[in-house]
């Protein structure tokens, strides 16, 4: 035990000396400090562009007389285009528009003006319907008719659950956006930490150094040690990422109005950890035994390769969890110890999970990591010692059984 402990907290500290380790773990709060910093002076740079206060209109129909008034806006008629044009050119007004004699049959309005722009303003645009509809309609209806004609639709959107109780509906950043750095984070920390592990054995293995630890600490002894210490680094590494999204998720709404009912459950922070132990403890088990199986570390990592591959499905399938978290798919990449901690990171957001999933999903993550351990230990103790030959998996299933 003593030994496992020490090779524990060699791995520990050699893991977060690395220079890879450091600029991983702190890019996160870096990234997150420079938004933070940054937001104001790149919006200042690309100010909003202000809604003009004077616009002019020549009308050919002679519809268009009254409600020239509008909140925040006046409109100023001329008899004639030349004259709004030159109006424009000595800033009078900052901009017009013409509206043509068959406007009624067209609907078609020409807008005239010297700013720069990809698309008229959203909120100028209502405003010009808005005095178009209050001239057509006026006299016909109601003044509260016509309000309701101008704005038909508040839509307020209510969510209920399996109850029929109504529910919050989650902020549209917590649905979209968070789940996928969580799952990205995810990732990237897991496949890191794992990877560690991975080149740490394969490496040992490959320079001979193997001999000299295995003449004082056992296979087990070895093999558990890599895997605690390595995943304790991982778990700083995660603690330290999930703490900065936290704060920054408090302070950023301050300053970005964005993220002003931006709140990150701590149920999600928590699940999150959890799910983080288990998925880097299960990668871990099977980089350690592809790590001893591979005679060089470049073929233990590309057999690497094929194990991280189920881990990025739900990424690829992101849109379809992220929609429907609740469908088959979803639920059955939860059930899948590869893809559960990024599936249920995705879900967490989008759906109240139901408890017995979620015990089930912890629970064959679990048991997938004891046997992992099993197998990968009599694994780790028969192939660690043996060179230069790439075993056949029948080779590998017989000395298994034996070990």
């Amino acid at each position: 035990m003593n030994k496992m402990l020490t090779i524990l907290k060699h791995e520990f500290r050699q893991t977060i000396k690395r220079k890879s380790f450091l600029i991983m773990t702190i890019s996160v709060p870096l990234i997150a400090l420079i938004g933070m910093l940054g937001y104001p002076f790149i919006m200042g740079l690309f100010p909003e562009p202000e809604m003009p206060e004077k616009i002019g209109y020549a009308d050919n129909t002679g519809i268009f007389t009254g409600y020239t008034e509008q909140p925040g806006l006046t409109f100023v008629p001329y008899p004639t285009e030349a004259e709004a044009k030159n109006d424009l050119l000595a800033g009078e007004i900052d901009e017009f528009f013409i509206i043509p004699s068959d406007y009624l049959a067209t609907g078609q309005v020409i807008r005239f003006t010297m700013e720069g722009e990809l698309a008229p303003p959203p909120g100028l645009t209502k405003q010009i319907s808005d005095f178009l509809l209050s001239n057509l309609l006026a006299g016909e209806v109601t003044e509260q008719l016509l309000q309701r004609v101008k704005e038909p639709l508040m839509l307020a959107s209510l969510q209920l659950d399996e109850m029929g109780h109504v529910i919050q509906i989650p902020h549209p950043l917590v649905v979209l956006f968070v789940p996928y750095v969580f799952a990205l984070l995810f990732m990237i920390s897991i496949f890191f930490t794992s990877g560690f592990l991975l080149q740490s054995v394969s490496e040992e293995k490959e320079n001979r150094m193997i001999e000299v630890l295995l003449s004082s600490v056992s296979p087990r002894q070895l093999f558990l040690g890599k895997i605690l210490g390595l995943g304790a680094a991982g778990l700083l590494q995660m603690t330290v990422w999930m703490v900065t999204i936290r704060i920054f998720a408090n302070v950023a709404a301050m300053n970005i109005p964005a993220l002003g009912d931006l709140v990150i459950p701590t149920s999600m922070l928590v699940l999150g950890l959890v799910y983080f132990i288990l998925g880097y403890l299960l990668f871990a088990v099977l980089f350690a035994g592809v790590g001893s199986i591979g005679s060089t570390a470049r073929e233990s990592q590309q057999w690497a390769g094929v194990l991280q591959m189920p881990a990025v499905v739900p990424l690829v399938l992101f849109p379809v969890i992220a929609e429907h978290p609740d469908e088959l798919i979803a639920r059955i990449l939860t059930f899948i110890p590869f893809t559960a901690p990024i599936t249920v990171m995705m879900r967490l957001p989008n759906t109240t999970i139901p408890l017995w999933e979620l015990a089930l999903s912890l629970t064959i993550m679990v048991g997938s990591i004891a046997v992992g351990i099993w197998v990968v230990a009599r694994v780790f103790r028969v192939f660690l010692l043996m060179y230069g030959k790439r075993p056949a998996l029948r080779e590998i299933v017989r000395y298994a059984r034996e070990a």
